[in-house]
C-alpha cells in the first residue's frame, strides 16, 4: 500500500503518478515472494472480520455510486450493486481462499539426474499483475485476495462508475495490511479516473509482469493491443445451450431457463441456444414460452420461427452476439455435428453446456467444442471460480496461454528450476 501523500500525488504528473504505483509494486512484489502463508493467511481474516464489521459502511458508499449511474443498463447497475448477500458471499469466498494451501515453493516435479544434481521445478509467483475491471466492486477484494495469496503484488483499475465503493474496499485491504505486517504497496488502487491512466501502466513491462482486464469486450481489444506485457484475457461470453435429440425434457427446460435467466448480466449466462431438430416440435415451445414468461426476447431461424411465431428473425450478429441482456439466439439443427459447427463457429470459447442422456454424445461435444469449459447436463452458470472450487477468480481466460477457463490462485503463477548440486561442474 503506497505510504505516498494523495495531495502529493494529485500534483504529479499522470505518467509520474502511474510510474511511482508501478515501481513500488514491482518492489512490493520481491517481498511477496518470501511471504509465508500463515501472514497471507492472517491477511485474509483481517479483511474478512472488516467487511463484516463495517458493512454499513461499504454499502453507504456503494448507493452513492449508485446513485450516479444514471447511464447504465439494469444488468450493469445490477452489477455495480452490493447488498448484504453479496458481502456474505464475499466474505465466504476470502474464507475459502484462506483455506487453500499457500502455493509458492511447492515442488510441482523433483528428479535426479546422473551426475547427481536435484532439479526441482517450483511454483513461483508472476510478479506485478495490473488488473483492469469494470462496474462490480467485490472484484476489487477478490482480485486482491487471490493475487496476494499467491504471492503477487497487483494494482486495481476498477471503472470509475464504482469508484466510491472500490475505495472503501481498497481502505479496508490497506490497513489490515498495516496491522497484519503485510509489504507496503502489496496492494494498490489507482484512483486516478482518467481514461489515459490506463495507456500509462500498459507502457511499463519493466515493472508490470502481466495485465488482466476484465469488463466490455472494448476493453478487452483495447488492453491487448497497446499492452507491452502479456495479457490474459476474455473477450466475450456468448455461451451456449445445446439441446441433444436425447435430452431429458425437463432437465432441458430447468438448465436452460437457469443459463439465460439465473443472473442476466454476467459473462457465463447463456446467449445462445441450439436445438436438434428431432426434439424441437415438442421442446422448444415449452421452453421458449418459459423464457417468454421471464422477459426473454427470442431471436430465431426460420424453423424456429414456424414452431413458434413469437420469435423475432435472427441475423449473423445475432449469432455472434453477447447481449448481457433479456435475448437469446436459438438455432434448430439436423445432428450433434452441425451443433459443434454452429457452436464453434460463433463462441467466444468461454461456456458451451450439452443437454443429453446420450454418453457418447456428450463425449463427442466434450471433445470437439473448442471452449474453455465444456458443461455436461448442468447450467452454463457453474463456470465459475467459486463454483468449480477455486474459492474465486480474477476473470475467466477464453485464451489457451498462459492460462484457461477461469483464473484462481494456481493459474496467477509460474515455475522456474532450482537445481541443488555439491560440486559438479560440466565437462
Amino acid at each position: 500500500m503506497s505510504e505516498t501523500n494523495l495531495h502529493d500525488k494529485n500534483m504529479m504528473s499522470l505518467e509520474s503518478y502511474c510510474q511511482e504505483i508501478a515501481c513500488c509494486a514491482k518492489d512490493a512484489a520481491y517481498e511477496m515472494a518470501s511471504v509465508s502463508g500463515e501472514t497471507k493467511n492472517a491477511w485474509l481474516r483481517k479483511i474478512a472480520e472488516s467487511i463484516k464489521s463495517q458493512s454499513d459502511y461499504i454499502l453507504t458508499e456503494n448507493q452513492k455510486d449508485i446513485n450516479t449511474a444514471t447511464n447504465l443498463s439494469p444488468p450493469e447497475i445490477d452489477r455495480l450493486t452490493l447488498n448484504p448477500q453479496r458481502l456474505d458471499e464475499l466474505i465466504i469466498s476470502i474464507k475459502e481462499i484462506e483455506m487453500f494451501p499457500n502455493p509458492i515453493g511447492e515442488i510441482i516435479e523433483s528428479t535426479i539426474r546422473p551426475n547427481g544434481l536435484e532439479i526441482q521445478k517450483v511454483r513461483a509467483p508472476l510478479g506485478v499483475i495490473f488488473f483492469i475491471y469494470e462496474s462490480r466492486p467485490n472484484v476489487t477484494t477478490d482480485a486482491a485476495a487471490i493475487c496476494v495469496k499467491s504471492g503477487n503484488a497487483v494494482i486495481l483499475r476498477g471503472g470509475k462508475e464504482a469508484i466510491n465503493s472500490n475505495i472503501a474496499f481498497a481502505k479496508i485491504l490497506s490497513d489490515s495490511a498495516a496491522q497484519i505486517g503485510l509489504p507496503d504497496n502489496a496492494v494498490q488502487l489507482v484512483e486516478n479516473t482518467e481514461h489515459n491512466a490506463v495507456g500509462e501502466f500498459l507502457k511499463m513491462s519493466d515493472y508490470i509482469s502481466v495485465t488482466i482486464p476484465r469488463g466490455g469486450e472494448n476493453l478487452i481489444r483495447r488492453v491487448a493491443a497497446e499492452a507491452k506485457m502479456p495479457v490474459i484475457k476474455h473477450f466475450a461470453g456468448n455461451c451456449h445451450v445445446y439441446i441433444d435429440n436425447a435430452a431429458d425434457p425437463e432437465l432441458a427446460i430447468s438448465i436452460t431457463i437457469n443459463s439465460k435467466c439465473q443472473r442476466l448480466g454476467v459473462c457465463n449466462a447463456a446467449e445462445s441456444l441450439v436445438v436438434h431438430a428431432e426434439i424441437a416440435n415438442t421442446i422448444m415451445p415449452k421452453i421458449l414460452n418459459e423464457l417468454e414468461k421471464q422477459g426473454v426476447e427470442i431471436r430465431g431461424c426460420e424453423k424456429t420461427r414456424n414452431i413458434f411465431p413469437n420469435t423475432k428473425t435472427a441475423n449473423e450478429s445475432d449469432y455472434k452476439k453477447e447481449y448481457h441482456d433479456a435475448i437469446i439466439s436459438v438455432k434448430i439443427v439436423n445432428s450433434i455435428d452441425e451443433a459443434i459447427k454452429h457452436i464453434n463457429l460463433y463462441s467466444d470459447k468461454h461456456t458451451e453446456t450439452i443437454i443429453t442422456t446420450n454418453l457418447n454424445a456428450a463425449r463427442k461435444f466434450a471433445a470437439k467444442i473448442d471452449s474453455s469449459a465444456v458443461i455436461i447436463n448442468a447450467s452454463t452458470r457453474f463456470n465459475d471460480g467459486y463454483q468449480i472450487g477455486l474459492g474465486a477468480e480474477i476473470g475467466i481466460s477464453t485464451d489457451k496461454l498462459h492460462a484457461r477457463g477461469p483464473c484462481g490462485i494456481k493459474e496467477l503463477t509460474t515455475y522456474k528450476y532450482v537445481i541443488y548440486g555439491n560440486g559438479q561442474i560440466r565437462n
